[in-house]
């Protein structure tokens, strides 16, 4: 999953950054508004994490401009600022929940993991389908009720398929998702990772639950409907 973290306090900002990277999230980083509002436009996200007080271009505006442009992805806002109305004008203009400065790191990791949960229309930490379950918050994935170690960006591949079953995606949104910018998206790593993937979820290729559909991407299998036996 690909964060957008637009925050001018710059040991806020790093001390966020290393927890959402230690969470196996991607995490692109803005110092301003102007340069949160060109980055939102420009990359695709799947929540962002934007400060109200802002240098530049105030979050509020951040937020509005985003949202009259269509994106859609979540976005939890951060202020230092007490007034119930800073909070109202951030959710009015389409942020989806808030936090007040100072904050505990998991509470932020728990209400951003919870966004994308419900963006995705998942309620629960568990994502499950047929054989194969995923814990987002202990980041857990098991086959057959067997738990399954896999690497940082395993995980996050295995991630993004789950909270997107049956739909095709391509090896640049792929890696757009589980990268940050600077990521080379001519790589052949993403192929790597699918090998590896069917390697340790599925060894004996009992449920085959990744196609490869030429030309176009990947697709997860959705199993929810399908007798296994």
């Amino acid at each position: 999953m690909r964060i957008l973290l637009v925050e001018d306090d710059k040991n806020l900002q790093a001390h966020v950054k290393e927890h959402l990277i230690t969470s196996k999230y991607s995490v692109d980083v803005a110092g301003d508004g102007e340069s949160g509002l060109f980055q939102g436009q420009e990359f695709p996200y799947d929540a962002a994490i934007i400060d109200l007080g802002l240098p530049k271009l105030d979050g509020v505006s951040v937020i509005k401009s985003l949202r009259e442009q269509g994106f859609t992805f979540p976005i939890l806002i951060l202020t230092a600022r007490g007034s119930w109305q800073d909070k109202v004008s951030g959710l009015d203009a389409g942020a989806d929940d808030y936090l007040t400065k100072p904050f505990h790191i998991e509470e932020l990791l728990a209400r951003l993991n919870a966004l994308i949960r419900r963006s995705a229309g998942q309620a629960s930490p568990l994502i499950e389908n047929g054989p194969f379950t995923i814990n987002t918050s202990s980041m857990q994935v098991s086959v057959d009720e067997k738990t399954i170690s896999l690497s940082s960006y395993e995980y996050k591949l295995f991630e993004y398929l789950m909270h997107h079953l049956g739909e095709v995606k391509s090896k640049a949104q792929l890696t757009e998702h589980i990268y940050d910018q600077d990521f080379d998206l001519d790589s052949n790593v993403i192929e790597v990772f699918i090998r590896r993937l069917r390697k340790k979820l599925d060894p004996e290729n009992k449920y085959q639950f990744i196609e490869t559909l030429r030309g176009q991407g990947y697709l997860l299998k959705d199993f929810s409907n399908l007798n296994l036996g």
